[in-house]
């Protein structure tokens, strides 16, 4: 039998997180002296508290998750968080439709690359950011970044492994759950800082560089420049 108030707690917290991703942007936008950081303060603030709401309502939930319960939270948490991830978009008007911001977000968030947008280079650097992170959230996986907090909340992560990784038997790196995704992401963000500094060093400022590493790492190919990195003209790049 599925429990419910387990698959909320979880999906709970997911949201709790992508609300505190989204609330990133805001430094992005005051830096820049837009118009967006109150967007997104409202963004993460929807998206936080209904995943607190969730969070503390489930509070008493069984903390053991079944194979049935892993498939739901992770099929439903990428559906979740893109419906979610499409507020900025639509709040700042970026992309006004939500048929298009959906796409743009799922198409982030599973790094699938497409995009509906025609003018990239209009977009604020806020929203850019967000298009960034979404997609670098996505290529090391949602459910792998919870993995890291769920033990602490006496809550067993193997079963969302099990959902989570492609392939019909997943290998772990190390024994415990939790310490497989502690590497991965030490080893995402290791590469991430050091694309960062590298491309930094090349034509690209800083803040173009860290969006290009978020989105290399994901094998996205979102870009700050409708041009991507032909933009540059730089062998280097």
């Amino acid at each position: 039998m599925l429990n419910p108030k387990t698959i909320l707690r979880i999906l709970g917290l997911l949201l709790i997180i992508e609300g505190f991703f989204m609330w990133l942007s805001i430094p992005v936008s005051l830096i820049y002296k837009e118009q967006d950081a109150w967007y997104f303060l409202i963004s993460g603030g929807i998206t936080s508290l209904t995943g607190a709401f969730c969070f503390f309502f489930t509070r008493k939930a069984q903390l053991e998750i079944n194979k049935r319960e892993g498939y739901v939270i992770v099929s439903s948490g990428w559906l979740i968080f893109s419906l979610f991830g499409t507020l900025p978009f639509l709040l700042t008007r970026s992309i006004p439709n939500f048929t298009d911001a959906f796409f743009e977000t799922m198409s982030g968030f599973t790094t699938t690359g497409a995009s509906i947008l025609n003018n990239i280079e209009e977009l604020s650097h806020a929203v850019l950011f967000w298009r960034s992170i979404i997609q670098w959230l996505g290529g090391m996986g949602i459910i792998l970044l919870s993995l890291t907090i769920l033990p602490f909340l006496g809550i067993g992560g193997m079963q969302l492994f099990a959902a989570e990784v492609p392939g019909p038997t997943p290998d772990k790196l190390h024994p415990r759950v939790k310490d497989t995704a502690k590497r991965l992401w030490f080893i995402y963000l290791i590469f991430t800082f050091s694309e960062t500094i590298l491309l930094w060093i090349g034509d690209m400022d800083l803040f173009d560089a860290i969006c290009h590493s978020f989105t290399t790492m994901a094998t996205g190919g979102y870009s700050t420049k409708q041009a991507s990195i032909a933009y540059w003209d730089s062998p280097y790049i």
